[in-house]
């Protein structure tokens, strides 16, 4: 089994010689075998590509030197016995006829080396056969009718992301990725050396950020810019060339961009999911304000709406809103989710229909949102929770213009424009560092509640800072303030403090504009909504109920359906 991980690879050649290459997208658990051959710091890619080999059935190899961390990936696996084949081609880094000759001549090397290895011959009559059968769809390939067209960028796409985002009702007009098929654009003369057109052919591919003209990158955006409505930009952690990218971009286009950022593992799915699901949600409501009833299954039901119900399965807590058709509030539920998301669900759902007087089946149509969202088989529909907390917090205070969401696990800041449809929004990564959870653990060392914790910070007297937001070293710092006979309200002041400052920089991230809000049970702690509020130099608007607003925008979402 023969596998790559670059466009720029010379897979026709391979299945010349009758070989089937097979592109290798690492998705992996843990970086246990490759932390102790290559340095922790190395490339996430070339990690999880070493991780991924190590366990795989592949044991023949193509590499291109796009750049060091592969350099250096090939040289572990050279050293591996399990490898009968390894072969790095030398990638010229310009489009010129002599980097085109530079090419051919590795094509040549690569080609030797192979008969050697295998013992078949190269046949370039053959060769040019396969090439014409290759003849590029180029961008036909990716599509399809839906209404949203999106182009990806960025570095390698993984399986999952390409399947999530086709699934999710967005087409991928165009896969500008590292992993991007290769566009045959011109026919082979009859006269023309097949391997120097091959070598043409791939060195003038839409250029991968290793290349150092890149002019033809960005117009091609250009030029693409009215086939699309978006771009989601795939980086890598801490892989400078891509966000540098992603920054330009930012500033330059004038179409939405998402920027989600992994590590390759699998434990990377949860943070890109409602990102992506958010993104495609926003470019949808752009496009249409109103959802026509159609001839669904659910049609007559959804034309017949009467009372609806949002509800919102947390982390922490499930929230149940049930909306009259009026869009009066007949009841609301706030449960805790617990150890089984299903059982919370139930419960919320239950003393909510008792609440209201109602039973189940009096519900015309329900639309679930938040973390647990895809796991409420009852639900007719499901949304994420940005576009919930966008509508909800609109319906509430029509003044408002960003979204500061502080739940369980993680934060968000969500930016809407004059209709409260969703201009931009930032999310935290894994890391529950400022959230609810964040404040839970702090309460507990502190042995105080987390109701009285907002009410200690207010009465401060010495400025503490708490330097760390990572919730194990800023315990490990507590627990030191508290050896030295710090008081408890001084502490609680610096991490609300400490909580304030990460949440103004996801903030400024989305260019915040005036006219806030808070969501979340967060916002329910006087404490971090004073320290916020300082840093902002404004008020923030917070509801009767933090927590439903999630719920309250998917119970209002349901009751737009039958419009």
């Amino acid at each position: 089994m023969i596998g790559y991980v670059c466009k720029y690879t010379p897979i026709h050649i391979l299945e010349s010689f009758g070989e089937k290459p097979i592109k290798i997208e690492p998705f992996v658990h843990n970086f246990d075998k490759s932390d102790s051959m290559m340095h922790p710091n190395m490339c996430f890619y070339s990690k999880s590509t070493l991780e991924y080999l190590l366990n795989s059935e592949i044991n023949e190899l193509i590499l291109v030197n796009c750049c060091d961390s592969i350099r250096r990936l090939h040289d572990v696996l050279k050293n591996q016995n399990k490898f009968k084949f390894i072969h790095l081609i030398d990638l010229p880094h310009k489009n010129t006829c002599c980097s085109i000759n530079l090419f051919k001549h590795e094509l040549l090397k690569f080609i030797a080396h192979f008969e050697e290895y295998s013992g078949k011959r190269f046949d370039s009559n053959k060769f040019g056969e396969i090439l014409k059968g290759h003849k590029e769809k180029s961008s036909d390939k990716y599509e399809h009718k839906d209404e949203v067209s999106i182009a990806l960028l960025g570095a390698r796409s993984t399986p999952f992301l390409v399947d999530f985002i086709e699934n999710r009702g967005a087409n991928i007009k165009f896969n500008f990725t590292c992993t991007g098929d290769t566009a045959f654009c011109n026919d082979i003369s009859e006269n023309e050396d097949v391997l120097s057109f091959y070598a043409q052919t791939l060195i003038r591919s839409f250029p991968c950020l290793r290349m150092t003209n890149l002019e033809k990158r960005y117009n091609s955006l250009n030029e693409s810019k009215n086939q699309i409505n978006g771009i989601i930009y795939h980086t890598l952690k801490f892989c400078d060339f891509y966000s540098y990218e992603y920054a330009k971009l930012k500033s330059k286009m004038d179409i939405p961009i998402l920027k989600i950022e992994t590590d390759y593992t699998e434990q990377s799915e949860g943070q890109m999911k409602t990102r992506i699901e958010a993104f495609i949600e926003a470019l949808k409501s752009k496009q249409s304000t109103e959802l026509e009833c159609s001839s669904s299954v659910n049609a007559e039901k959804m034309c017949q709406l009467k009372i609806v119900m949002g509800i919102d399965s947390g982390s922490t807590s499930t929230n149940v809103v049930i909306l009259s058709e009026t869009a009066q509030i007949l009841a609301y539920s706030i449960v805790k989710t617990g150890a089984k998301s299903s059982v919370g669900v139930n419960n919320a759902v239950n003393l909510a229909l008792k609440k209201a007087n109602l039973k189940f089946e009096d519900i015309s149509y329900i639309i679930s949102t938040g973390y647990g969202r895809v796991s409420i088989p009852f639900a007719n529909e499901r949304i994420t929770e940005i576009t919930c907390h966008a509508k909800g917090s609109f319906f509430l205070n029509p003044t408002i213009r960003t979204i500061i969401d502080i739940g369980g696990q993680d934060s968000k800041a969500i930016k809407i424009d004059d209709n409260g449809n969703i201009i931009d929004f930032a999310m935290n990564d894994k890391c529950a560092a400022g959230t609810g959870r964040f404040l839970e653990m702090m309460a507990k060392t502190l042995e105080v509640s987390i109701d009285e914790m907002g009410y200690l910070a207010l009465s401060w007297k010495e400025d503490i800072s708490i330097t760390s937001m990572c919730s194990v070293f800023a315990e490990s710092e507590i627990i030191s303030l508290i050896a030295i006979n710090k008081e408890k309200s001084d502490i609680i002041h610096g991490l609300c403090n400490s909580i304030a400052s990460r949440t103004l920089s996801l903030a400024d991230r989305i260019k915040r504009r005036g006219g806030y809000i808070m969501t979340g049970g967060v916002a329910k702690n006087i404490g971090v909504v004073k320290a916020i509020e300082e840093k902002l130099g404004e008020k923030i608007f917070i509801p009767a109920e933090p927590e439903i607003v999630g719920a309250l925008g998917a119970a209002l979402i349901a009751l737009d359906m039958k419009k």
